[in-house]
């Protein structure tokens, strides 16, 4: 510790983002960077305390404190070794991540103004990109066992990443054309841009991971009476991203691979079953989200297939980070307008949850960079209908282009939610008329659903999202780490 005053007379010191009216025209990383002094006096910050609650609330279990010190002295090379002695892919965490551990430091709980962790982790690893100090290990002996990890997302990465250290010889399988899962298809480049992505994956294949694209894992009745998973090609598809050939059109992996490890991730999202839910023009937010990431990677798609907000009312059904993403880049694409709606109360505003005191997460109401950028909010609100052009009531202004078969506007109520005699979720009442507000680009952000598996052979792991729900990157990466260890514990036996 080497300023044993400094959370005393060092105020905390976000890097910010950039201005409003220069980022909602570029899909460019919207956070700022502090210079080499400022950094290191946030770092110094850290208490380095008896009982770290960072330690405890962190998934990885980083140690903020050690390399927060090495930080302070400027030895970046050791702040990055501490660093990724637990975070293998700090670059990602450092961006998106919404720091558990900030919100259990105990200078949150003295003045509100935790330590920089997430911005302190994300100077570390760029620092040790720039310098150097970050080159591929050659010297991996192989123990000569084959591991399959399927999904290629936080929780199939940091798999597939420790299992290589450990000898293994590593095989990853995605469905999509390129890896990273949703930090690829759902994380908007304003958050992460999609180089920092391409970086680490360049790097693990470096190390020997292999990555096959356009290959989609599913599962069947064996003979023996257990499961069998197959790989097949997605949409013909045959080759990745290299053009080189991926896996016949059914492959059995059973006898290929010592171990398999399922990291999905929750593909399905969770629907809307409300009267006009067919009308063109009601998408998921990952329709929207992915597509956007696909254009900015230089895919191509018709005027039909496109979806764009631009000109356009915009309504996100859903209040969690994926809505915000939406309404960022509904912003990037030219919308009219913004709005947001959540069925759940209006979350307390303020540093202190009164329901989950620290050193627990605080349920508050969060105000995004997308936020800032204009949306009306508004909780406490039920969807009854999506309503077209041809079912609007008489004299509702509708778009110059609606038609019957494309959404106009959504038929919205305000509700309340009262305690349940028989215990259990709250009921959902009536509290105020039926409105109908313009939409012509409606996102539903309502969040996944948790897949179901089958029971697999004993060889057959499933780690991240995939097993869990959806959940944090931060705790996928976790997930993986911890089937890692499992997958080496069963091959060793």
């Amino acid at each position: 510790m080497g300023n044993p005053k400094a959370f005393l007379e060092i105020h905390r010191q976000e890097a910010g983002y950039r201005p409003i009216h220069d980022r909602i025209h570029d899909f460019g990383e919207v956070e700022q960077t502090l210079n080499t002094r400022e950094r290191k006096l946030q770092a110094s910050r850290c208490m380095d305390c008896g009982v770290p609650f960072c330690h405890w609330a962190c998934p990885l279990g980083n140690k903020a404190p050690e390399w927060n010190d090495a930080l302070y002295k400027g030895d970046w090379e050791l702040a990055y070794k501490l660093l990724t002695s637990t975070n293998p892919f700090p670059e990602f965490t450092g961006r998106i991540c919404p720091a558990l551990c900030e919100k259990a430091c105990v200078l949150n709980r003295f003045n509100h103004e935790p330590t920089t962790n997430r911005e302190d982790e994300c100077a570390i690893i760029e620092a040790a990109f720039r310098e150097g100090f970050i080159q591929p290990r050659t010297d991996i002996q192989r123990n000569g066992k084959k591991v399959a990890v399927i999904g290629a997302g936080p929780a199939g990465l940091a798999a597939a990443n420790d299992l290589n250290q450990m000898g293994y010889t590593v095989t990853v399988f995605e469905k999509n054309e390129a890896a990273g899962g949703l930090l690829r298809y759902g994380i908007p480049n304003f958050k992460l841009n999609k180089a920092i992505i391409d970086r680490r994956i360049a790097l693990l294949e470096q190390e020997g991971i292999e990555f096959k694209y356009n290959v989609e894992a599913s599962s069947s009745p064996s003979e023996g009476g257990g499961v069998e998973i197959h790989l097949s090609n997605v949409s013909g598809n045959n080759s990745d991203a290299s053009g080189n050939q991926t896996s016949s059109p059914s492959e059995g992996l059973g006898e290929a691979f010592d171990a398999i490890v399922i990291a999905s991730g929750t593909p399905t999202a969770r629907d809307l079953k409300a009267p006009g839910r067919e009308l063109k023009g009601v998408h998921f937010a990952l329709e929207l989200l992915s597509q956007q990431n696909r254009v900015l990677a230089g895919m191509e798609f018709s005027k039909d297939e496109r979806i764009t907000a631009k000109g356009k009312d915009v309504l996100v059904i859903g209040g969690g980070d994926t809505g915000s993403d939406c309404i960022g880049t509904a912003h990037r694409q030219g919308c009219k307008s913004v709005t947001q709606i959540e069925i759940m109360p209006r979350p307390v505003e303020g540093s202190e949850d009164p329901q989950n005191p620290w050193p627990e997460w605080p349920r508050t109401l969060k105000t995004t960079s997308s936020h800032e950028e204009g949306c009306t909010r508004r909780w406490n609100i039920n969807t009854l209908e999506f309503l077209s052009a041809a079912t609007v009531p008489d004299g509702f202004p509708v778009g110059k282009d609606a038609s019957p078969d494309h959404v106009a506007a959504v038929r919205i109520q305000p509700i309340d939610w009262k305690p349940n005699p028989a215990g259990g979720r709250p009921i959902m009442v009536e509290a105020g008329e039926p409105e109908i507000i313009k939409a012509e680009l409606v996102l539903l952000a309502m969040g996944f659903l948790k897949p179901e598996h089958p029971e697999y052979p004993k060889n057959v792991f499933v780690c991240g999202d995939s097993a869990n729900g959806a959940s944090l990157v931060v705790r996928a990466m976790a997930s993986g780490r911890d089937t890692a260890k499992k997958v080496a514990a069963y091959l060793e036996r």
